[in-house]
């Protein structure tokens, strides 16, 4: 495969994905105890992509801190950051995942050569060569990969509608149900040639899917469409986090594997562990972190994920949930399908988000969770 470069959308705040990223950027949240950014740094990685651009905005020193120039991946890595300056505060502003690319080329002249562009939030197992292959193949400006999706739900996507030959005709951004011209989304998976960049207006917000595709398919460039079957696991809503989660313990994800040492089928543990085996019962899958500590009578049901330093205190449960760092359950607690951290829980049936310590929203500990 010839010389490609990548870059990775990070500039969003993850507002749809609090509480999670109250204190992270959303291409932060972990995944097993890595940042599901990680993932795509070592995807790109695996392709020969070495160069990756990544904006940022909001907490951008959390990405930057812990990717630096990218060496440990054995790719190199540089940052664009979105903000403005205002009283001498620096504030984060995105330009639009467009409008941030424009940016970076009229800074540094980046994107010279065919580039992938990744968003920060998903977890994908493309085939990048194959994918680049299509696009010089048809000798593409722009390229979009596409997946089906039920017609029911196209109003969550952008959605593209292509001639026989794949070439894009028009693009609908989260078009409701009977209006939708297809049921191929968008998987925020593109791949660009330098003159698409030199159309992006410079110094203004500008957006991929709701102004850029149609700008495209509007001049009719070369704007192709690829159907391809990978797995997308986007992380769109906090609902999403947990079913991501539940995916990767199933072993959806073919190219991720599980940390640390597998002592019993299906059962994973890290090092530095404290588990009263001879009296819990832990039906995988189930990953347990280092620094855990789960007590006599707790009972952990897989798919969950227990992460570092957290607690299971005695007769307590945890079913097909996650612990996020540091979490203690309580002795007799019971937690079914649920996020839970230290400040809060989200229950992933009902969508609902109950905080501790905290007026927002009454935390229901007595009559909802202990039983």
């Amino acid at each position: 495969m010839n010389k490609i470069k990548g870059m990775i959308l990070a500039a969003g705040q993850g507002t749809r994905v609090r509480p999670l990223t109250q204190d992270l950027p959303k291409p932060m949240i972990p995944i097993l105890g890595k940042p599901v950014m990680e993932y795509l740094v070592e995807h790109l990685a695996r392709f020969g992509v070495d160069e990756i651009m990544v904006n940022v905005a909001y907490k951008h020193w959390k990405i930057e801190n812990y990717f630096g120039n990218g060496s440990t991946w054995g790719v190199k890595i540089g940052y664009s950051y979105e903000g403005v300056c205002e009283y001498g505060e620096i504030t984060p502003k995105s330009l639009g995942s467009a409008g941030g690319m424009r940016k970076i080329q009229d800074f540094g002249g980046f994107f010279d050569t065919t580039t992938i562009v990744l968003c920060g939030d998903a977890l994908i197992d493309l085939d990048i060569a194959a994918a680049v292959r299509e696009h010089r193949t048809k000798k593409a400006m722009a390229s979009v990969i596409t997946l089906e999706v039920p017609r029911a739900e196209v109003s969550n996507y952008g959605v593209v509608e292509t001639d026989a030959e794949g070439r894009v005709l028009a693009f609908q951004e989260k078009p409701k149900p009977e209006v939708a011209r297809s049921n191929f989304a968008s998987t925020g998976i593109y791949i660009f040639e330098p003159e698409v960049i030199d159309l992006i207006p410079s110094d203004q917000v500008f957006d991929i899917g709701s102004q850029l595709f149609p700008m495209l398919a509007e001049q009719g460039m070369p704007f192709y469409a690829q159907k391809r079957q990978f797995n997308w696991i986007d992380i769109g809503h906090v609902a999403d986090y947990w079913e991501v989660l539940q995916r990767v313990l199933n072993g959806e994800v073919a190219h991720m594997q599980m940390p640390g040492t597998e002592i019993k089928p299906g059962i994973w543990v890290g090092i530095n562990t404290r588990i009263d085996w001879d009296r819990v019962r832990i039906e995988g899958p189930v990953y347990i972190d280092a620094g855990v500590s789960i007590e006599a009578g707790a009972e952990i049901i897989g798919p969950a994920w227990i992460t570092r330093g957290s607690q299971v205190c005695r007769d307590a449960k945890v079913i097909r949930s996650i612990l996020l760092q540091y979490t203690r359950i309580s002795p007799g607690m019971v937690f079914e399908e649920a996020i839970v951290s230290p400040k809060y829980f989200v229950e992933h049936k009902t969508g609902e988000t109950y905080y501790l310590g905290d007026d927002r929203t009454p935390l229901r500990w007595g009559d909802a969770r202990g039983r």
